[in-house]
């Protein structure tokens, strides 16, 4: 497995994989959109997106939006999608997407890593405790949508 940075030369190679994780959680395909979007938040510098390769093939991506700690007065990061395609599941490639997260945020010196998941996906749940996340039960988090 190769996990590379996706820039705008290799955006294409990300945006099957990031149409169908929009298709898993119930939003219409529309590739040309997502390109867009992809390419928007790489221009503006407002994520990084690390894309998974076996034998040549993408086969699955995270991308982490920066925030920023006041307390701690440093960037932190939020792993906002992670997916990976059907057929390559359980072969690790989720775990090395993540670990490639770890270390790109140590390298940027960031004061943590988070992530949501749903209540019911034990299965990642499972991953991320693995991988040495926690449940941060001393907070709670508050949402409001339009």
């Amino acid at each position: 497995m190769e996990i590379c940075t996706v820039t705008l030369a290799t955006v294409g190679d990300v945006v099957p994989l990031f149409n169908a994780y929009r298709e898993f959680y119930g939003q219409p395909s529309d590739l040309k959109q997502a390109e867009q979007f992809l390419m928007e938040r790489i221009n503006k510098e407002e994520s990084v997106i690390f894309l998974a390769y076996v034998d040549a093939q993408p086969v699955g991506f995270v991308q982490l939006y920066p925030i920023f700690s006041s307390v701690a007065m440093k960037k932190a990061f939020i792993l906002n999608d992670l997916f990976v395609a059907k057929h390559a599941r359980k072969q690790g490639v989720a775990q090395g997407l993540i670990e490639q997260c770890y270390s790109y945020c140590l390298q940027n010196d960031a004061r943590y890593i988070g992530l949501e998941t749903a209540t019911d996906n034990v299965r990642a749940q499972k991953l991320y405790e693995k991988l040495g996340m926690k449940i941060d039960d001393g907070v709670y988090h508050f949402i409001k949508y339009w």
